[in-house]
């Protein structure tokens, strides 16, 4: 008898421990077809490194539009006292073509480890989406290629390295993020010896029933030589955003600005932006959401302005899979060639960008599920 109630305290022990840790795989695979106008195209020999001088049409089968295709790993386990430890690894990949991210960086988004406690925070060490992402709370079409991060030529959505980061609990409806990245160089801002320069930022949040308001400040530095040098790269931001929370409507504002040193080494000539953006969305039904924004960027020294007008939806088959739609068109100043999506400064065939002063339309369906 007493071997038997021994065994079963024991027993009881074991689902207990199980119990206060856990482990979860999740993911979510996006894919769609795209049609795209201005497509830049060049008669001169040289391939994608030729100057481009015309356009076409673009059918395409594209991973990731509506939101990245990722999947991850991320666990918990109960130290007591209310203290838990963390760990999260999450990395992106093509569902079109099955590859993931290049550089080996089999968790190129999350790999973290750290200590959280409802009352203090959470504390993490480790890879990490920047700060910056803080902006896509704000932004009516998401993660989707067409919205906020292709008028900044992806400033929006970068990863650092080398992380410590803190999350403040909410407290009265506020909280707090900070994220600070070391360069790993002899130099404290980087000296082109590694391959990212010091980057940091703060974020803080009011929400409450009716609203939600985010300021955040943050800055990354060129790792070739710790300065501040490119408007699209590395740059300081400013940021404040609204979204306000009518019934089926929610709507949102944001004015964002990238500033650098003074001088500039990037491509685009340019040393500073500013962006202002709009949208509305209306979830017509538990199921259906209906989308409408628009994106301004102005950028000094002959960068030109551009703008984007885009219009979509979403609807949910369940509570794991959606299907999307997404009409975009991006059109510029004289000077001016920002496209559809998040590409780089320049005016080659390889970039994906129109022609200076030209218009990019698109159009975008597809189908996303999560697990």
């Amino acid at each position: 008898m007493k071997k038997a109630l021994l065994a079963a305290s024991l027993l009881t022990v074991g689902v207990a421990a199980h119990a206060q840790s856990s482990v979860t795989l999740y993911g979510r695979l996006d894919a769609g077809l795209q049609f795209m106008s201005g497509v830049p195209t060049s008669t001169l020999p040289g391939g994608n490194a030729a100057v481009a001088n015309g356009s076409a049409h673009q059918y395409s089968a594209e991973s990731g539009d509506w939101g990245t295709s990722l999947w991850g790993l991320k666990g918990v386990e109960d130290l007591g006292g209310g203290y838990k430890a963390v760990f999260q690894l999450e990395g992106s990949f093509n569902t079109m073509t099955g590859q993931g991210p290049g550089n080996n960086g089999l968790f190129n988004r999350w790999a973290t480890v750290g200590v959280a406690n409802d009352q203090f925070g959470t504390f993490l060490l480790g890879r990490e989406l920047f700060i910056s992402n803080g902006v896509w709370d704000f932004d009516p079409f998401g993660q989707s290629n067409w919205s906020s991060a292709s008028l900044v030529r992806g400033r929006n959505w970068p990863q650092s390295s080398n992380n410590v980061s803190y999350q403040s609990p909410k407290v009265a409806g506020f909280d707090f993020y900070g994220q600070y990245s070391l360069s790993n160089a002899t130099s404290w801002n980087g000296n082109g010896t590694t391959a990212q320069g010091r980057s940091d930022g703060a974020q803080i949040t009011y929400t409450s029933s009716l609203f939600q308001i985010r300021g955040l400040y943050d800055e990354i530095r060129n790792p070739a030589n710790g300065l501040l040098d490119d408007p699209y790269q590395f740059s300081r931001e400013y940021f404040v955003g609204a979204n306000v929370f009518l019934g089926q409507f929610k709507l949102q504002a944001v004015y964002q600005a990238s500033r650098t040193s003074g001088g500039t080494t990037s491509i685009s000539g340019s040393s500073t932006t500013s962006q202002e953006w709009g949208g509305v969305t209306w979830q017509a039904t538990p199921a259906a959401a209906l989308i409408a924004a628009v994106y301004h960027v102005n950028a000094n020294n002959g960068g030109g302005n551009g703008n984007i007008y885009t219009v979509g939806g979403s609807y949910n088959l369940s509570k794991r899979t959606l299907l999307d739609i997404q009409v975009a068109s991006a059109r510029n100043s004289k000077t001016a060639n920002f496209g559809l999506n998040a590409n780089a400064a320049g005016n080659t065939v390889g970039t994906g960008n129109p022609l200076p002063g030209e218009t990019q339309t698109g159009v975008y369906a597809g189908i996303q599920h999560s697990f």
